[in-house]
């Protein structure tokens, strides 16, 4: 065990330092590209934290290498090499995308290149789950399906990077939960040392995504970028698949018939959100006629900004979401009973369905409108949809951020904005007029949009 503190140790105290470097060096040079129609900042922002990561990656491994409670892992090296290249592919074209913007074709090429060289190596789906055995496969099958669900859990990860702090803390939540499983795993198995390569690959995620965060958390000084959201997938993806590799059909008894189970529905859980993210974009552009890879501000984190979230909330709602459904499917294989399960999920939903009905800003408003508190220079979200119109302004101020620039940005007093123009447009204003570090005024121009909608 010791091993493994040593390796989160590494891995989290280099990310931070090279995150500060990289940060440092990406001022210095300008390297923060403009903000985009789907970004929920409002000012240039360096994306470039996924090279800290893969640095912190890098020199984890190196020093598990030389720790002898891994001798078992690293004397097959063939995974290992292939991880790390795997890991080199998605991290140049990751920089690439994040500093040029490529196209997506690109970047799924690089993606299936990088989860094929992991699936050549070994790093396989042997078998799954069916009834009370398990199914295996044919090798070009295995392959095939190894590869399509890395690929798939690569960009999920990757579509949910949208707000300060998501992806980080969701995988340190998901990694840590996940890092359990495999050393229960492994104890239940018999295996002495209960070192496993998805084990490694947890704890060093959890390690990664700890050093990061602190540059990464609301307000970011620094995002995480493609590099940074594919690498995590891909790694969270690399330890998935490696524990199906744990279970032999040969020697499969009754308790471990549950355990053959979680390494499918345990992913799903601790995804459930992104994947369910995924799915819903992909299916909303093909039936616009677009790329299924089309950026958008369609997103569920965005709708929970709709809301009247903010950015924190919103991450917030994430991490209580993926936790509750992530313990719930871990008790089931720790306690072989539904119903701790049962009550965690009970609970922990409506503690979550709670925060998403709610939000925090909301709620302030409703109080203010009763006289029940008072906002220091905030307008509630009522009299700022009853500012009157006075027809289009030709310089703006802070207070000019009303109906009457609704109307003038959006052609018309009654005409509803579609979801990619607001709060993007807004915020450039801002930052234009210098108060983009006003939060303030960003929360009010926000809610002035939330009440349009």
């Amino acid at each position: 065990m010791f091993s493994y503190l040593v390796a989160f140790v590494v891995a989290a105290t280099v990310t931070a330092m090279a995150s500060y470097l990289v940060l440092r060096v990406s001022r210095r040079f300008g390297l923060a590209p403009a903000v985009r129609a789907r970004d929920v900042h409002s000012t240039p922002t360096p994306r470039l934290g996924g090279i800290a990561m893969l640095i912190g990656l890098l020199v984890a491994f190196l020093i598990a290498g030389t720790q002898p409670e891994f001798a078992t892992i690293f004397a097959s090296s063939a995974q290992v090499w292939a991880l790390l290249g795997a890991c080199g592919i998605v991290a140049v074209v990751g920089i690439l995308d994040d500093l040029l913007d490529l196209d997506w074709m690109i970047k799924l090429a690089a993606q299936l290149a990088a989860t094929g060289l992991l699936a050549w190596n070994g790093v396989q789906i042997l078998s799954l789950p069916f009834g009370d055995t398990l199914i295996v496969g044919s090798p070009a099958l295995n392959f095939v399906l190894t590869v399509f669900l890395m690929t798939l859990v690569m960009n999920a990860v990757n579509f949910v990077d949208g707000l300060d702090g998501l992806v980080a803390g969701v995988a340190i939540i998901a990694n840590s939960l996940f890092f359990i499983y495999t050393r229960l795993l492994a104890e239940q198995q018999g295996r002495v040392d209960s070192v496993t390569f998805a084990s490694l690959i947890a704890i060093i995620v959890v390690g990664i995504c700890a050093g990061f965060l602190p540059f990464n958390w609301h307000r970011a000084k620094m995002f995480m970028g493609d590099t940074g959201a594919l690498l995590v997938g891909l790694l969270m993806a690399t330890s998935t698949v490696s524990v199906t590799g744990q279970l032999n059909p040969a020697t499969l008894d009754q308790k471990l018939v549950l355990a053959a189970y979680i390494p499918i529905i345990l992913p799903i859980a601790v995804l459930a959100l992104p994947l369910a993210d995924f799915s819903l974009a992909v299916i909303r552009r093909l039936k616009a006629g677009k790329s299924p890879f089309a950026a958008d501000r369609l997103h569920l984190h965005h709708r929970l900004l709709y809301m009247g979230h903010s950015p924190l909330q919103a991450v917030l709602i994430f991490y209580l979401g993926t936790a509750v459904l992530s313990v719930a499917v871990l008790l089931v294989f720790t306690t072989q009973d539904f119903l701790w399960p049962v009550i965690v999920l009970v609970v922990g939903g409506a503690a979550t369905l709670l925060m998403l009905l709610f939000p925090a800003e909301r709620v302030r408003d409703a109080a203010a409108q009763r006289g029940l508190i008072t906002l220091k220079s905030k307008t509630p979200t009522k009299q700022l949809a009853a500012v009157p119109t006075q027809g289009p302004a030709t310089e703006r101020t802070p207070s000019d951020y009303s109906r009457t620039a609704r109307t003038e940005r959006f052609g018309g007093a009654g005409s509803r904005p579609h979801p990619d123009a607001g709060i993007a447009a807004d915020a450039d204003d801002c930052a234009a007029l210098g108060h983009h570090r006003d939060r303030r005024t960003y929360r009010g121009i926000r809610r002035n949009r939330v009440a349009r909608i």
